[in-house]
């Protein structure tokens, strides 16, 4: 499979990605058991299909040391120029307290340690509670151990625009923010954006097809509840789907949806992703990977051919209009998780 030259961007001036991130979430145990012989023998796969880059994070479950080990039998079975086409983001989530050098060392080099790597391509630093100002010492330390060579690039997930200003005000230098962004939730336009645009900031976006509610298998489908939330992502999504509308106009929105799919020939999931990557500042689409369990490398594939005209922009922009604000009914961008 050959995803074309549209599918890679230029993250930085070091790295170049697939702009659609294998997001790493599914393993860490809340989304089933994986059999870790089988998702190592899927990441093969993924990475000769051209999906080269993965999303990942301390705490989620076996990740880090899945890439780990990959690296390891990639470097086996085709040498050092096979990693050179491999890029794991990962996240470090500390819970806050006062945060010494060594601290911050120390966690940086657990997950150096895992990952097989002398360096992190990309550390994406969480920090649960803006009133404890220890995050900016921790990304001041971060910045250190980047000057020293351990890490290449710093990047934020979910912080609002207003922290995400503070933190660039101190002259720290962040390449990128990961939010959750979706025709759904379209929070991150209203200001998170326009900073971004000022200080060269991108977006790594997740949650783009709401946990797999944007498809074709609920279109049509009575609403669930309960049991029939099977994972933790479709629990999630399903909040912020009554948050923003609810599922009459969840319905509405996957007609349109299917209608445009159906027009271009490729699935609701290539329409609701290609919307969310032609947005000012999207660096790519975290999309979940089920290693082992579910694969959808080739229907994923459509996204880069795919061209959405004005008028497929304008229906969908129709049924977004019927929505609620999620800006004004949650807050801006990872506020949901500051409650």
């Amino acid at each position: 499979m050959n995803l074309g030259a549209t599918s890679r961007r230029q993250f930085t001036p070091d790295l170049q990605i697939c702009r659609l991130l294998n997001g790493m979430w599914q393993v860490s145990g809340y989304h089933g058991k994986i059999d870790l012989t089988q998702a190592i023998a899927s990441m093969f796969q993924y990475l000769d299909a051209g999906y080269t880059t993965w999303d990942l994070a301390d705490h989620y479950g076996p990740a880090e040391d899945l890439i780990g080990e990959f690296r390891r039998q990639l470097d086996a079975e085709r040498g050092l120029a096979a990693l050179q086409n491999l890029q794991a983001f990962t996240k470090w989530v500390p819970r806050p307290m006062p945060m010494q050098r060594h601290t911050v060392a120390e966690n940086i080099n657990i997950s150096r340690r895992r990952m097989g790597v002398d360096c992190l391509d990309l550390l994406q630093f969480h920090w649960w509670d803006y009133k404890n100002l220890a995050y900016l010492d921790a990304l001041k330390h971060l910045a250190d151990l980047q000057a020293e060579g351990k890490i290449r690039h710093l990047a934020l997930t979910n912080f609002d625009t207003e922290h995400l200003q503070i933190i660039l005000e101190h002259g720290i230098k962040i390449v990128a923010n990961q939010v959750q962004f979706s025709l759904v939730d379209q929070r991150p336009i209203a200001q998170m954006m326009t900073l971004c645009q000022v200080h060269g900031v991108q977006l790594l976006t997740y949650g783009t097809l709401c946990g797999g509610f944007l498809s074709e298998k609920y279109l049509g489908k009575s609403e669930p509840f309960g049991l029939l939330l099977e994972t933790v992502s479709l629990k999630k999504y399903k909040t912020m789907i009554d948050a923003w509308g609810g599922w009459k106009l969840l319905q509405t929105l996957l007609q349109t949806l299917q209608a445009i799919a159906q027009k271009h020939q490729v699935s609701i999931a290539n329409v609701a992703v290609r919307s969310i990557l032609d947005q000012p500042t999207v660096a790519g689409v975290i999309v979940g990977a089920r290693l082992g369990i579910a694969e959808h490398l080739a229907d994923n594939a459509q996204v880069f051919g795919l061209k959405l005209d004005a008028g497929d922009r304008q229906q969908i922009a129709t049924v977004l209009s019927q929505s609620r604000n999620l800006l004004e009914r949650i807050g801006d961008c990872g506020d949901e998780y500051r409650r």
